[in-house]
């Protein structure tokens, strides 16, 4: 099986993640939705929240699963037999930031490859910390997230 990783915060997953994914689905036989927890930071949504608001966006699609992890992400492709890392793309300096990235993957696990998409044009702009700030600043974020998402979004305090 091609299996994939998608790590990341996903705080909140916006509708540039989900269509990284939608792009990705022919490629792969699976691909696992990873949430990376870090305890050391805090977010608009607890991982629990953002697991359930996932896991929801997908649940129609088997080859899409949704889970945590801690640690190194090539440690997690090994526990998943993932080939592949995949991540988007925005602009030169995500680039940058994920080539080094990539670089020092390879050197930890060579048999983990990344793979980049370019982000779509017109989901480019969006970036979870653009839209955290949007509502905690009592902004309209319907046009950068999933509904899915987004219901439970509302649910949250707007601080």
């Amino acid at each position: 099986m091609k299996i994939a990783v998608f790590p990341g915060s996903f705080d909140p997953y916006t509708l540039a993640h989900h269509d990284l994914v939608e792009r990705a689905l022919p490629m792969f036989d699976k691909i696992y939705v990873a949430i990376g927890v870090n305890s050391s930071k805090v977010g608009l949504m607890d991982v629990d929240t953002k697991m359930d608001a996932i896991k929801e966006l997908y649940a129609s699609n088997p080859k899409i699963e949704v889970t945590t992890y801690k640690g190194l992400t090539v440690d997690y492709c090994k526990e998943v037999n993932a080939q592949v890392i995949l991540r988007g793309l925005r602009n030169t300096t995500d680039l940058d930031y994920e080539n080094i990235i990539a670089q020092n993957n390879l050197l930890l696990n060579p048999s983990v490859e990344s793979y980049f998409l370019v982000s779509r044009s017109g989901l480019a702009h969006i970036s979870s910390t653009i839209v955290r700030d949007i509502w905690r600043n009592n902004g309209d974020i319907k046009p950068l997230v999933p509904a899915q998402i987004l219901k439970h979004i509302e649910k949250l305090d707007r601080k």
